[in-house]
């Protein structure tokens, strides 16, 4: 119960990876405000999360909605004497948009889908890093996580996506340029390929047309939508956390930090592995049998192949 006593705030929990956040963070002993547009599904949430022993609490609000997120930040400051130790900026409305449009160019698309994908995915995000640093400010603490992903960094599903991930990534930095003199953290975490409800229903069908074959592979032997919240609580727990703001974090680096396994045991898949990107490289795959799984593509390599300049 090594956050017993915090205040934890998880947008878009109703499924997916901000579900299972919420219930390893309630696991972990801390009272859970839980966000979602749909009742029914926000209510299974927090059963589950109370079937565990967790203290959970759910709210309504849709994170596109300026006076509904202003509205859950006035409950938890009343309700916890003005106390919020973590937020995990989550929200997110494109999952969907996104698999419809699998395999087409942004201009065979409706533009909207800018704003399905990065009014709550970004927007939304910002709305809330501004109510929960005043909170966390004034009481010299916190932890601020943006879900992020490798789409911040190289192409990933489509324009919107994409661009709505590197703008996640850079909230995190340069929130943290302004909250780090007043003990406050805020990193972006990108996980791995998670087997979320509507990853797997995608990995059933068959594969659209214009979209990468290896992708049913790579969720596959995907990380489940708990280990986020694992490597949430690890951080939460680390004494040397505010070394850390600012940056971009990998769920496979943090478990193999701080020696995590997903759940039932299961081991997680490294992503950034010379092993994995060999398995991903036509011609070269068979080499990948041969190859240590503890090698790793420096992260500086990752950044010079999306590089700019």
């Amino acid at each position: 119960m090594s956050l017993s006593g915090w205040v934890c705030l998880v947008t878009g929990a109703s499924r997916g990876i901000g579900r299972g956040i919420s219930l390893q963070l309630s696991e972990a002993g801390a009272t859970v405000y839980i966000t979602g547009r749909q009742e029914k599904t926000l209510k299974q949430t927090a059963a589950e999360v109370k079937e565990r022993g967790g203290n959970c609490v759910p709210v309504i609000c849709d994170s596109s909605k300026d006076e509904d997120i202003e509205q859950l930040f006035e409950q938890i400051k009343r309700e916890q004497n003005g106390r919020l130790d973590i937020l995990v900026n989550n929200a997110y409305a494109g999952v969907q948009v996104i698999f419809d449009n699998m395999g087409k160019k942004f201009w065979e698309t409706d533009p909207s889908m800018w704003d399905i994908i990065n009014n709550t995915g970004l927007r939304g995000h910002y709305f809330c890093t501004v109510y929960a640093s005043r909170l966390m400010v004034a009481q010299g603490r916190g932890l601020i996580v943006v879900i992020s992903s490798m789409g911040g960094l190289r192409y990933l599903f489509n324009v919107p996506y994409g661009v709505g991930k590197a703008a996640c990534d850079r909230l995190a930095a340069d929130t943290a340029v302004e909250l780090k003199k007043r003990g406050v953290a805020s990193v972006s975490l990108w996980p791995g390929a998670v087997q979320t409800e509507m990853a797997t229903n995608f990995m059933q069908e068959d594969t659209p047309t214009g979209v990468d074959p290896k992708m049913k592979d790579m969720f596959a032997v995907g990380e489940s939508t708990e280990l986020s919240g694992k490597c949430i609580v690890a951080l939460a727990n680390d004494k040397n956390l505010m070394s850390m703001t600012g940056k971009v974090l990998l769920t496979s680096d943090l478990a193999r930090c701080y020696g995590i396994k997903d759940i039932e045991g299961r081991e997680v898949t490294d992503f950034i592995s010379l092993k994995f990107f060999l398995t991903q490289v036509p011609y070269l795959s068979w080499l990948s049998y041969a190859v240590p799984s503890f090698l790793r593509v420096p992260k500086f390599v990752l950044t010079l192949a999306a590089g700019k300049f």
